[in-house]
């Protein structure tokens, strides 16, 4: 599944991947320009969900209670 996530983001242009001729062989993956554009509406996503979780959570029990 890890594998497939990745060549979707490689596939996508959103990362990069080398194969370094080591042994065993390597591989590096580096972010690129592109997906560093979504950096900070992610961030701000993430900061807004860990502020909401609380709501979230007890939306969850409310709906569930009702069930």
């Amino acid at each position: 599944m890890l594998t497939l996530n990745l060549r979707s983001l490689e596939r996508n242009g959103l990362i990069t991947r080398t194969v370094h001729p080591t042994a065993p062989p390597s591989v590096e993956y580096a972010i690129t320009p592109l997906a560093a554009q979504i950096r900070d509406p992610l961030e701000a996503l993430a900061d807004w969900a860990r502020h909401a979780a609380p709501d979230l959570l007890a939306a969850r029990r409310a709906y569930d209670d009702r069930g």
